[in-house]
């Protein structure tokens, strides 16, 4: 007579990663690789030389300020769902919101104070280190616009009572996503400083 063995399946081969986070962390490496790229064409071109060196306008250190304090709301939004305090998750994601929205604006201005100052992004009277400075900028500012409507479908969410101690997963990714936005700018504030 045959015997049957009993394979039990350990939890072990359960997946380490939830798959969507998986998939963010994908993105985000790829957002890495691009802005990687960018920056080190910056250093080459800057070598070639006919190179505009000009100060980076007092707004982009107050834009620096807002999107470190929105990293702050959003650490703290996660925190009060991690206490079921579904008030506090919405006043955090309100809060995250309106901040990365404010972080647009002074960026928006920082681009007419450099337009003031003569840097342009093209034209006969562009540089390069203008148009690098805009196109990085730019791109980093067009991640921040998917990262506010990603806050949105977040926020909304928790107005439906989906965002809760027991789930957790999609503000998670929508945290670390936001996360990784505000240090990516922190590295792009201090390479341009550096690099200007």
């Amino acid at each position: 007579m045959a015997h049957l063995k009993v394979i039990e399946v350990s939890k072990s081969t359960q997946p380490a990663m939830h798959p969507k986070k998986f998939m963010l962390w994908l993105f985000i490496v790829s957002i890495v690789m691009v802005f990687a790229a960018m920056t080190s064409a910056y250093v080459v071109r800057q070598a070639e030389g006919v190179w505009l060196y000009f100060n980076l306008p007092p707004i982009f250190y107050v834009s620096t300020v807002i999107i470190l304090s929105s990293s702050l709301t959003m650490h703290w939004a996660y925190l009060q769902a991690q206490k079921d305090r579904v008030r506090g998750v919405k006043l955090g994601m309100i809060l995250t919101t309106l901040l990365g929205f404010l972080f647009l604006v002074t960026q928006w201005q920082g681009w007419q104070e450099l337009r003031s100052i003569g840097v342009f992004f093209s034209g006969e009277e562009a540089n390069a280190s203008g148009s690098f400075f805009y196109v990085l900028s730019g791109l980093h500012g067009a991640h921040i616009v998917s990262g506010i409507i990603y806050l949105l479908i977040i926020l909304g969410a928790t107005f439906q009572y989906q965002i809760h101690s027991k789930s957790l997963v999609r503000l998670q990714m929508c945290a670390t996503f936001w996360h990784f936005l505000d240090a990516l700018w922190i590295y792009l504030f201090f390479f341009l400083l550096l690099y200007q």
